[in-house]
């Protein structure tokens, strides 16, 4: 299992930030159904939900730590890492994989110096695998933010990967 970062939020979130933080608390305070967009609109403002966040959460909704900690594990699109500015999506479905998707993520990985799930040091990229981005045709595919690259080929991907630096 993946360490999760120490996370200091008054050094890694502004002052605005947790400012919004607390208002978007005050929000949804004692509104049934309301952890959820807490989670969504937070994240939005910070980039990804540290436990320190989830238990200023948890303060401010009248709620156990463990209920906020579990919904945040249980949604894939909640992170409790920093996310990059970039998302860099490599397709390993079956037509990607056979024309070369495992070849494509492993020049990435060492091209970024990160493994599948991870985030580059200075936060300029992250990268997902993912099953299937349902444009077959053009496989292999990479999806960088929302801009598809099809039939991408091994050697470009360092010139692909410069163009969001």
């Amino acid at each position: 299992m993946k360490k999760l970062p120490d996370v200091d939020i008054t050094k890694e979130f502004t002052p605005k930030q947790l400012k919004e933080v607390d208002e978007t608390i005050m929000r949804y305070k004692g509104k049934p159904g309301g952890l959820i967009p807490v989670l969504e609109e937070v994240q939005g403002v910070l980039g990804f939900l540290p436990v320190p966040i989830q238990e200023v959460i948890a303060e401010g909704l009248g709620i156990s730590r463990a209920q906020v900690f579990g919904v945040v594990t249980f949604y894939s699109f909640f992170t409790m890492v920093p996310r990059g500015k970039h998302t860099c999506r490599v397709c390993l479905g079956t037509a990607c994989y056979v024309r070369g998707g495992r070849a494509i993520a492993e020049t990435v990985k060492r091209s970024l110096g990160i493994q599948e799930g991870e985030t580059t040091e200075d936060r300029l990229f992250s990268l997902e695998s993912v099953r299937c981005l349902g444009a077959c045709g053009l496989g292999p595919v990479v999806v960088i933010d929302e801009e598809v690259h099809g039939r991408v080929k091994p050697a470009k991907m360092g010139e692909i990967l410069s163009h969001y630096k």
